[in-house]
């Protein structure tokens, strides 16, 4: 049985389309069945790197009898979600609230059984919370996430920096402090997993908090099933199992990184005692290693002006962009990375970053944008989507 009449969205205001090209974080350039462009307004902040891949499929919507925007956008259409695996991934973090009372309502979130809404949408102190609840006779303030990023049997919040989500977790813990009941429900749009962790890799600041408010805020992460038509399931939400001892250990600043390197035209690059070579025009991958202060490692990669030190510095000093994944661990993980990463990109200069290891090198080329790329992301969420 799923959830009908009507919702989320009409099927008939529903069209599939490919996706092209995501010019900012809100908009999206697509194509329908008929060969048509289509400009969508995408609700959604995250990076979403990892679903908007080229020729994906998008969920479009456009309201019937909809001529102009709403006089805040320029767009008709709406990216409702996108498919991933033959299944629909829910994007619509402003629509995911209705989903969250459609199971609120109907009793399918199981630590939240018997919960009645109050209200919704409660402002306290400078903050606006997604549900004020009542059970058993108390209340209890819900703040819901939307999360979208999951791999090898994980799910992990959030995708991008979230100071917001950061700032809702301390208040909500500070309310439970006072001795109002607070919980944060954490909506994972696909039921294939089993752990839930928050994403410490991209937000270190948040995964810390998190650790230090499991004991005043009910962390609870519940799986769901969205159905063809995008409908949502109507069974039970799954209730993912957090890992609070292994996040224990390894949310510390600290483990290896990949450098996503852009030259935008054929470079003649000396990297301390290696030969001096040409680098054609690309994207280079660098995979690296910190063992403390990953941060400020990263940060100083992507500076311009520093003293040149490492191979890599040679070559970030001459580079039109610098994207930084950090991949936070215990292990020294960076040979393995190469290792992964020589199976799917063509290598780099012999020596380059590993003149200290066994590897060939540590730098591999890519003629287009690797965030593109279906297997780079396999790459990345195999290493940064471990469990115990």
């Amino acid at each position: 049985m799923s959830c009908r009449r009507g919702w989320p969205f009409p099927a008939e205001e529903i069209t599939k389309a490919r996706f092209l090209a995501r010019p900012n974080r809100f908009l999206v350039r697509c194509e329908d069945d008929a060969g048509r462009r289509i400009n969508a307004f995408l609700p959604n902040p995250g990076r979403l790197w990892e679903l908007l891949l080229p020729g994906a499929t998008l969920y479009v919507h456009r309201p019937s009898g909809q001529a102009k925007g709403d006089g805040t956008r320029k767009t008709r259409h709406t990216v409702l979600g996108v498919e991933r695996d033959g299944h629909p991934i829910f994007l619509h973090t402003h629509e995911t609230n209705r989903a969250a009372r459609y199971l609120l309502e109907n009793d399918l979130i199981p630590p939240l059984r018997g919960s009645r809404i109050v209200r919704a949408e409660v402002a306290v102190g400078k903050s606006r919370f997604d549900f004020l609840l009542e059970r058993d006779g108390r209340d209890l303030y819900l703040e819901v996430k939307s999360c979208t990023l999951f791999g090898n049997g994980v799910a992990m919040f959030p995708d991008a920096v979230t100071t917001r989500g950061r700032r809702h977790l301390l208040e909500l813990a500070e309310m439970s402090r006072r001795g109002v009941r607070s919980a944060v429900l954490f909506l994972v749009h696909s039921p294939g997993v089993r752990w839930f962790m928050p994403d410490y890799h991209t937000d270190i600041d948040f995964s810390r908090t998190l650790l230090d408010v499991r004991e005043e805020v009910q962390v609870i992460p519940a799986a769901v099933a969205w159905n063809g038509d995008l409908t949502l399931d109507h069974r039970p939400a799954k209730i993912l199992t957090i890992p609070w001892d292994y996040l224990t250990r390894e949310v510390k600043d600290r483990g290896s990184y990949l450098l996503i390197v852009e030259i935008s035209r054929k470079t003649r690059v000396q990297a301390g005692g290696l030969a001096a070579r040409h680098f054609p025009k690309g994207y280079y991958v660098y995979a690296g290693s910190a063992m403390r202060d990953l941060s400020a490692r990263l940060a100083r990669h992507q500076r311009k002006t520093k003293m040149l030190r490492w191979h890599i510095d040679y070559l970030t000093a001459k580079a039109d962009g610098v994207i930084a994944l950090p991949i936070r661990s215990s292990e020294r993980l960076e040979c393995g990375i190469a290792e992964a990463l020589s199976a799917i990109l063509g290598p780099g200069p012999r020596g380059f970053g590993s003149s200290d290891c066994r590897c060939a090198t540590h730098l591999f080329f890519s003629p287009t944008d690797p965030l593109h790329s279906a297997h780079f992301h396999q790459v990345l969420q195999r290493f940064r989507m471990n469990h115990p």
